[in-house]
């Protein structure tokens, strides 16, 4: 009876703190930054519990480089607009991002920025920053 009641108390808790567990922190972007990156679309990814752009950009020497770039959910998303399709490989576009703290290519997004003009997310590209800041590219 004791490991009965043991072994349904492990269960509830191993279910209660497994939410917790896969859901992560955002400390590693720089919440007070934001960067303008432009290029091209290598992929969209629309799943749980976080979508991802990964997004080939130019550096200055001309190589190019992939930035992912960690979205909200697809829920959220499609509340913004956002559709599974929204970005295919080859697209060009500019995305506005809050950098990773440690210099590495990536971010969190803020908006997108379509060829058409059109822009999706809470990101400003008028208030996203300059100078040495706003990393430049695209093909």
């Amino acid at each position: 009876m004791k490991s009965t009641a043991l072994g349904l108390a492990s269960v509830l808790l191993a279910v209660g703190v497994a939410p917790a567990a896969a859901h992560h922190s955002f400390a590693m972007f720089d919440g007070e930054a934001k960067v303008t990156i432009e290029g091209t679309v290598k992929a969209f990814q629309w799943i749980y519990p976080h979508s991802w752009i990964l997004l080939m950009v130019r550096k200055s020497d001309g190589e190019l480089e992939q930035w992912p770039i960690e979205m909200g959910s697809p829920g959220g998303l499609a509340r913004e607009g956002w559709q599974p399709k929204t970005l295919t490989p080859g697209m060009n576009v500019k995305a506005v991002i809050h950098p990773l703290k440690d210099g590495t290519p990536g971010g969190q997004y803020l908006s997108v920025t379509f060829p058409d003009g059109r822009t999706l997310g809470l990101g400003n590209l008028n208030d996203a920053g300059g100078g040495e800041a706003n990393r430049e590219g695209g093909q």
